[in-house]
C-alpha cells in the first residue's frame, strides 16, 4: 500500500500548490506548462533510458502515453471552461465522480478483478463519500445547454484513468513506468507550448520566479501521482496476486478527495458543511472496506 499512499500524497500536493497559484495571481496555464516540462525531465532523468539502444516509439505502450498526454491538456481546458460556464461545484463533482469509469473498466477488462459483495459495498460507499465531500451548495445559474461540458469532463477524466489501467495491464512493468510517465508528460508539454504559440501568448511569463518555483513543485507532484499509481497497480499482495484495479482507483480517488478537504480545512481555513464531514467519515469507511478486500 506504500505506493498507493505516495500516489495519494503526490496528487494531494497538487491541490495545495494550485491554492498558492491562485493566491499569488499567477496564470494557471503558465504553471501547467512548467509542470509538464519538469515532470518530463524528471521522468527521463530517472529512467536510465539509452536512446541508442532502443527507440522510444518502438515501445508497445508509446501510443498510450501520447494519447494520455494529449488528453491531459484537453482535460485542463475542459475544467477551465466548465468552471466558467456551469460553476466550480458541478465541475468538481463531475471530475471526481469519474472514478466510476476506471473502476468499471478494471472490473470488465481485468479477469483477475472480480466484484464481490464486500467490494461492491466499498465502491458504492466510496462514490457517496466523494460526492458528499466535494459537494458545495451554491446558487445554480447557468445555461442548461452548457451541461455538455461537465459531462465530457466526466467521461474524459474517466477515460484517462482507464487508458492508464489498460497500458499498465498490457505492457507496463515497474522498470518501464518511469519512461512511460516521461513520454506522456513530454507530449502534454509540447501541446501546452503549441497552445501558447497559437494563442499568441508571450513566453516571458513562464520565467517569472514564482511561476518557475510553483510549476516545478507541481511537476514533481504530478509525476509522482502517475508514477506511483502505476506502481500501485503493479504491486502484488503477499499471496503473489496484483491488487485489483477497482480497489486501487477507489482508494486513490477517495484518499485524494478526503485529504485535500482536510488540508483545506487545516491550512486554508476552508469551512466544511455537515455533508462534507459525513463524506470524510464515509471516506475512511470506504478505504477500510476496500483495503480489506485487497488483502
Amino acid at each position: 500500500m506504500i505506493f498507493l499512499i505516495l500516489s495519494i500524497l503526490s496528487s494531494t500536493s497538487l491541490f495545495v500548490i494550485f491554492k498558492y497559484v491562485d493566491r499569488y495571481g499567477i496564470r494557471n496555464f503558465d504553471v501547467i506548462i512548467i509542470n509538464y516540462i519538469i515532470a518530463s525531465i524528471l521522468g527521463f532523468s530517472i529512467s536510465n533510458y539509452d536512446p541508442g539502444f532502443f527507440p522510444i516509439y518502438a515501445n508497445p505502450w508509446f501510443p498510450y502515453a501520447i494519447t494520455i498526454g494529449i488528453l491531459f491538456v484537453i482535460g485542463f481546458v475542459l475544467i477551465g471552461k466548465s468552471s466558467q460556464k456551469v460553476g466550480i461545484a458541478i465541475t468538481t463533482v463531475a471530475s471526481k465522480m469519474s472514478v466510476i469509469i476506471p473502476i468499471s473498466f478494471s472490473l470488465l477488462y481485468d479477469p483477475a478483478d472480480h466484484i464481490t459483495n464486500l467490494k461492491l459495498i466499498g465502491i458504492v460507499t466510496a462514490l457517496f463519500a466523494v460526492f458528499f465531500t466535494v459537494y458545495r451548495k451554491r446558487k445554480i445559474d447557468f445555461d442548461p445547454r452548457n451541461l455538455y461540458l461537465p459531462l465530457i469532463l466526466f467521461l474524459g477524466m474517466g477515460v484517462i484513468d482507464s487508458i492508464i489501467k489498460l497500458a499498465q495491464f498490457k505492457y507496463i512493468e515497474d522498470g518501464s513506468s518511469t519512461l512511460f510517465s516521461a513520454i506522456l508528460f513530454s507530449m502534454a508539454a509540447i501541446i501546452g507550448l503549441a497552445t501558447n504559440i497559437l494563442q499568441g501568448t508571450s513566453f516571458r511569463s513562464l520565467f517569472k520566479p514564482r511561476t518557475l518555483m510553483l510549476g516545478s513543485l507541481l511537476g514533481i507532484g504530478n509525476y509522482g501521482s502517475i508514477y506511483f499509481l502505476i506502481l500501485a497497480l503493479n504491486h502484488k499482495t503477499p499471496s503473489g496476486t496484483p491488487i485489483d484495479g477497482s480497489v486501487v482507483f477507489g482508494i486513490n480517488n477517495i484518499g485524494i478527495v478526503g485529504l485535500s478537504v482536510i488540508l483545506g480545512l487545516l491550512v486554508f481555513r476552508e469551512k466544511l458543511t455537515f455533508l462534507n464531514w459525513a463524506g470524510i467519515v464515509l471516506s475512511f469507511v470506504a478505504i477500510y472496506i476496500l483495503s480489506y478486500t485487497a488483502t
